[in-house]
């Protein structure tokens, strides 16, 4: 947990165990089924479960009744075998290579000394991360690879389900969530240890959608969260929504900007252990 909570605190938090590499195998193969099915006509489909008769009927000799259940299960089988899935040793292998690399805040494009490394070295399996905007995908998939339930929020459904399709190739899928919204309606019903907000995503939205959007999110973050709030576009581009609009929401978190930086650079902001802490700093 970021800042360490107290520990009365930390005691009545659930959180989602692990899950084993055994669950996430099964999850692997299931998708990769069900992507074949999906790309294939029903008459194709109905071949493959003509196949799938025909090789239980021979294996069974009759001593068992052929029932849906076994059929739909076969049909997964000659999928498997059509696509030479990996046993599940040859796939832990790779699979640990992999999330190996997904921990490396390069692997993304992010930067290595950035603040969002430094939270992620924090963050506990089943901890909660909310990332506000499709653009910042590839900090929501870091913090999926560091065993983090993340829910990626856009108002964009074209690119909530392109960020579904890369955390289904990344095999991240299992921890991950995208999700269309319209800013200043709805949130889903979490308590995050960490939110991460691109304020280019809040730009198109009324200023006080935008309010109430921030408020939602500081009241359901957990004491000793953290928010950080990306830099703005390279200067080239245009700037709808900088990081400084946003400061004046965080009245009474502690401000943590990064020594030396320009403008737009962005910001943390942590919430107090007890809502009394009302003392704001920033650094220089």
């Amino acid at each position: 947990m970021l800042n360490a909570l107290h520990d009365e605190h930390r005691s009545r938090i659930a959180r989602r165990p692990p899950r084993s590499l055994k669950q996430e195998y099964q999850e692997f193969l299931l998708q990769r089924i069900e992507e074949y099915k999906n790309r294939l006509s029903r008459a194709e489909l109905l071949e493959i479960g003509d196949e799938a008769v025909r090789e239980l009927e021979e294996s069974s000799a009759g001593q068992y009744l052929l029932t849906e259940v076994l059929l739909l299960e076969h049909v997964d089988r000659i999928i498997a075998r059509r696509l030479r899935l990996p046993a599940f040793p040859r796939w832990r292998s790779k699979h640990r290579a992999l999330r190996a690399a997904q921990r490396e805040p390069t692997h993304w494009g992010l930067e290595p000394d950035g603040p969002l490394v430094s939270c992620a070295a924090r963050l506990e399996p089943g901890d909660l991360a909310l990332v506000l905007g499709a653009a910042a995908l590839p900090a929501a998939l870091y913090l999926a690879a560091h065993d983090a339930e993340v829910f990626l929020l856009d108002q964009d459904l074209g690119a909530i389900e392109a960020a579904e399709g890369r955390a289904v190739t990344e095999q991240l899928a299992g921890r991950f969530q995208a999700l269309v919204i319209h800013w200043g309606s709805w949130l889903p019903d979490v308590a995050p240890s960490l939110v991460v907000l691109d304020p280019a995503a809040l730009a198109p939205a009324r200023a006080r959608d935008r309010s109430a959007v921030i408020a939602d999110l500081k009241a359901r973050t957990r004491p000793g969260g953290v928010h950080i709030v990306l830099p703005s576009p390279a200067a080239n581009e245009v700037i709808p929504l900088g990081p400084e609009a946003l400061q004046a929401h965080y009245g009474g978190w502690l401000i943590t900007r990064r020594r030396r930086t320009k403008a737009g650079a962005g910001f943390t902001a942590t919430k107090p252990e007890r809502q009394a802490d009302t003392a704001v700093n920033v650094s220089e």
